[in-house]
């Protein structure tokens, strides 16, 4: 270890920072930030600092530095681009025993200032020690996105119990194994989901009672996993998929996807499609609950959005009815993903102002939709699972009124390397389906929308280089 990590309490308590620029307002920032008492020596300021010291929120020595700066400070930072001053202000910091950072010199620097994830009160410091200050800011953007914000909720909460539980567990092992078990569990979730009243409620039940009989409960995490692409998967739903027991799948979510699941989980398919149930809903609401019961955290992961004809109502109506613990982290649904990567903006102030998600399919596999609703000027509508009947959505859409030029797109496998987009109109569609060997999944665009197809299409996948148009 080069350097030691400390952390540094300046609340109230005098800082320098020499300079008058934009790297200096950087640092400014970052000290007021932690509470300190800035002042800023340079003969002019830049329009941050500027503001900064207008608003009183910064004092300002309108000079050139003097080695007299630094007396009675608790650090000091040189940001100028003039290399003498930056070596003054060092050896002037050093002499009084002062940390000092020079910006882009750890030659001269005590201390450094490191990349930041600021959870507060938990904090994760990122440092090179000045040796590549690009590569800690590319870590820490690396521990932004697993470390969820209300992690700082979180250490607040176990502070106020810190108390409490000293008393209950009286040596440092036990202490230790019940945080653990608090950390890894549903009270953590419960923070995570931003129910923070219930989950001080759980921790204060997890303390009361006996340590002796205390038993891990479950929890059911519903994700959706979103269209196909896993860069698309967010940061929340990436976490719970790194730490689940086991996992119950869609037929639409991804190889990809599922790689990105904790390796050791045990996997259930429970996929369907048209006329083919690999397990009835029923069958798999109850086999949530089980698993629950089982003490498991259970990974429900499906494409899109649970909540956008995903069947996850029915999900969590069962849970909430067994007590099941649950939480819901949306996806994005594959109207939002598939028309972006078609380049097809599902609203547009010259096309449409408005759009509707409907299902080109009802339980019994009948199409039976408010037509009259649909056909609506100036309006988008976006088709799921409407493959198998297009002719029958199409023939319809004409027959209430809408023209049989209307634009209409069908995308696909959206958001994948296979993605293709077929263009034509209502009355060609289903013609240019028969021909083209569509396969599900599919996503249909009916609206004026399609016309910025062409123009605005920027995702090209590398196994459909070209798009079938009519």
């Amino acid at each position: 270890m080069d350097v030691l990590p400390i952390s540094l309490n300046i609340k109230g308590r005098a800082c320098l920072v020499v300079g008058g620029g934009e790297v200096a307002a950087r640092k400014v920032a970052l000290l007021l930030q932690a509470g300190g008492d800035v002042t800023v020596v340079a003969p002019s300021l830049c329009v941050k600092l500027s503001s900064l010291v207008s608003t009183k929120r910064v004092a300002h020595l309108g000079r050139a530095f003097e080695p007299g700066d630094v007396v009675a400070k608790v650090l000091a930072i040189a940001a100028t681009d003039n290399e003498s001053v930056n070596r003054q202000v060092a050896d002037a910091a050093q002499q009084q025993g002062l940390p000092v950072n020079v910006v882009d010199r750890p030659d001269l620097c005590t201390f450094t200032v490191p990349s930041i994830v600021d959870r507060s009160p938990v904090l994760v410091a990122v440092s090179t020690g000045g040796a590549s200050p690009v590569l800690a800011r590319l870590l820490r953007a690396r521990l932004e996105s697993i470390i969820p914000s209300s992690y700082g909720h979180l250490a607040k909460l176990l502070e106020g119990f810190r108390g409490q539980v000293k008393q209950k567990f009286h040596d440092t092992v036990s202490r230790r194994r019940f945080w653990e078990r608090i950390l890894t569990g549903p009270v953590a979730e419960l923070v995570f989901s931003g129910r923070e009243k219930v989950a001080a409620e759980a921790l204060q039940a997890a303390i009361d009672q006996d340590s002796a009989t205390q038993t891990k409960a479950g929890e059911v995490y519903l994700v959706g996993a979103g269209p196909g692409d896993p860069d698309l998967v967010t940061f929340r739903a990436l976490r719970l998929m790194q730490q689940a027991d086991v996992v119950l799948y869609d037929r639409l979510v991804s190889e990809e996807i599922l790689a990105l699941v904790r390796r050791d989980a045990d996997r259930i398919y429970v996929g369907k499609h048209r006329c083919v149930h690999t397990m009835r809903q029923e069958d798999i609401n109850q086999s949530l609950v089980r698993l629950a019961k089982e003490g498991k955290r259970v990974l429900r992961l499906k494409g899109g959005d649970p909540f956008i004809f995903g069947r996850g109502g029915e999900e969590i109506d069962t849970l909430a009815a067994e007590g099941i613990t649950f939480q819901v982290v949306p996806g994005i649904t594959a109207a939002a993903g598939c028309a972006s990567y078609a380049g097809i903006p599902l609203t547009h102030r010259d096309y449409a102002q408005s759009v509707v998600f409907v299902t080109g399919q009802l339980k019994d596999g009948s199409v039976d939709l408010n037509w009259r609703a649909l056909v609506q000027p100036r309006q988008t509508i976006v088709i799921y699972m409407g493959l198998v009947g297009v002719n029958i959505i199409c023939n319809e859409l004409i027959a209430h009124g809408m023209g049989g030029d209307t634009p209409v797109a069908l995308v696909e496998h959206g958001t994948t390397p296979e993605q293709r987009v077929l263009v034509g109109t209502l009355a060609s569609l289903p013609d240019i389906m028969a021909h083209a060997q569509v396969s599900a999944p599919t996503l249909i665009i009916v609206g004026e929308v399609v016309r910025l197809h062409e123009r605005l299409a920027w995702f090209s996948p590398h196994k459909h280089p070209s798009r079938d148009e009519a």
